[in-house]
């Protein structure tokens, strides 16, 4: 009809100046249409067959293997599961981290995404919002001053893997150091790591830390339409299979048990995250990984020759620029804002070409003003 041609040339457009928020849209599953036909629900467990035959467990369980090998857990002592998004997963590890610490109070830096703070809302935890470096980091003295405030409770932190904003890594070494420094043991303490962009893409960047199993984590959290793409939102929540037996509970009705946030969960997500790890492997997310590494420099740098100003993490592809006058240009590139910065995060399809033609319209912008 008029009305979707008119909705696919509208997307087409927007599409096509996408530049503010981190979602890969260089992807193509033309060989998964055929099953949007089917009504594909992984409800119940992942790892547990239900009464309804329709699902892509399958699908799942090969991703949440990958994603295990890649953060290092050991073979049969992880649990996870395919998300809606990366607040899902946000959601259910800190919900983990309440059943394993009821009376823990959960810490996380200012420039946490909202979602970690609305898990605290939701689940009544003491939370306290630490204050953060420069350039994004939680900002460590503080962080260790307010743990010693309250060693008489367990501890919940929630470790940053690239700020909503600034795409700033929180040190996962550096923070064991200071709970080791206060001699908080290790049944006392639980760390979940927002992973929600970078996590997926931190593996493969030569000079950044590991964040992984092998260290004293609890769960990870990380979004799988960010790095992979996928049409449809979507995450992985991984995490130390013991844990999750907190919050199991036999369902009768699915012949399957209860462990996921949501019931009814979206089959086609698992299928088209399957896809994309089997078409890329870790040779194609390796690429992706060096391409928005060094665009994101070659952004910089063109900002930076065109007597602007910005700022760009080490363990970062989001670029920080002053918030542009023009709010045209703001919503023709997408830009997402807050107060008075902006970002563009590279990922896989933006070329240097769509950079020179952002940064043209961008130095004409500045000068209007």
């Amino acid at each position: 009809s008029d009305i979707l041609a008119s909705y696919d040339k509208l997307l087409k457009r927007k599409s096509s100046v996408h530049f503010g928020y981190p979602y890969n849209l260089m992807y193509n599953h033309e060989e998964l249409y055929e099953f949007m036909k089917y009504s594909i629900n992984n409800l119940g467990d992942p790892f547990i067959t239900s009464n309804y035959g329709v699902h892509s467990r399958q699908f799942e369980c090969s991703v949440i293997d990958f994603f295990a090998k890649l953060w290092k857990a050991e073979p049969d002592s992880y649990w996870g599961y395919v998300t809606t998004c990366g607040t899902e997963g946000n959601l259910h590890g800190i919900l983990l981290a309440r059943e394993c610490h009821p009376d823990g109070i959960l810490y996380s830096s200012r420039e946490t995404h909202y979602s970690v703070f609305k898990a605290a809302r939701y689940y009544r935890m003491d939370a306290k919002a630490i204050p953060t470096l420069p350039m994004g980091e939680i900002d460590y003295d503080a962080l260790q001053s307010e743990i010693a405030k309250n060693r008489d409770r367990p501890v919940i932190i929630n470790v940053n893997i690239g700020t909503t904003v600034k795409g700033a890594v929180d040190n996962l070494d550096r923070i064991l150091r200071i709970l080791k420094t206060l001699g908080i043991p290790r049944e006392r303490f639980h760390i979940h790591c927002d992973g929600a962009l970078f996590a997926m893409m931190m593996p493969f960047v030569d000079w950044a830390p590991e964040v992984s199993f092998q260290k004293p984590i609890d769960s990870i959290a990380v979004s799988g339409h960010k790095m992979l793409g996928c049409p449809m939102p979507c995450g992985i929540a991984l995490t130390r299979k013991e844990h999750v037996k907190k919050v199991e509970q036999k369902i009768d009705y699915l012949n399957s048990v209860d462990t996921t946030i949501m019931g009814s969960r979206n089959g086609q997500a698992a299928l088209y995250l399957w896809y994309s790890l089997r078409k890329k492997g870790i040779a194609g997310i390796k690429r992706d990984v060096v391409h928005c590494m060094e665009t994101a420099q070659y952004l910089r740098d063109k900002i930076t020759e065109a007597g602007l100003t910005c700022r760009l993490n080490d363990l970062s592809s989001t670029v920080v620029l002053e918030r542009p006058m023009d709010d045209a240009f703001i919503k023709r590139w997408q830009l997402a804002c807050e107060e008075d910065i902006a970002h563009v995060v590279v990922m896989p399809n933006v070329t240097r070409f769509k950079i020179d033609k952002f940064v043209e319209e961008l130095v004409e912008c500045k000068n209007v003003y």
